[in-house]
């Protein structure tokens, strides 16, 4: 159940929007073994004078912050990292070097879920130890 934030500069098209949030899922889907209907993304969009980046980056440069049940093991966020680069180059043509990831991991008591119970007293429905 990864909560994802996206910050991308304005003037996007719908489609570029949707190709990132689908690249995003799908890597989730694919490294960290959630279901394929649990999607919680939303996209913000900047201006310039709103958003500020490193000189480097170009117009396509996309912060992604993941926050996500704790327990997934550095080769699963390694295998994260790759498949939202890959996912992204492939479409909607976004270099790796303009994507920052970073994921937040609080402890499952920290999460209501399934009807605002701790996420650590419910059945979850997928393994978080990947």
């Amino acid at each position: 159940m990864p909560l994802v934030r996206i910050d991308i500069f304005e003037r996007k098209s719908p489609a570029y929007k949707k190709a990132i949030l689908d690249g995003v899922h799908k890597a989730l889907v694919v490294a960290f073994k959630i279901p394929e209907d649990d999607r919680h993304q939303i996209i913000n969009e900047h201006s310039r004078e709103n958003f500020e980046a490193p000189s480097s980056k170009s117009e396509n440069y996309t912060l992604i912050e993941i926050t996500a049940f704790s327990g997934r093991s550095l080769d699963a966020k390694r295998n994260l990292y790759s498949q939202i680069a890959a996912n992204l180059a492939r479409s909607p043509g976004i270099k790796s070097e303009d994507i920052l990831i970073v994921i937040q991991e609080p402890p499952l008591d920290s999460w209501g879920i399934k009807g605002c119970k701790p996420a650590s007293e419910v059945d979850i429905g997928f393994k978080v130890d990947v």
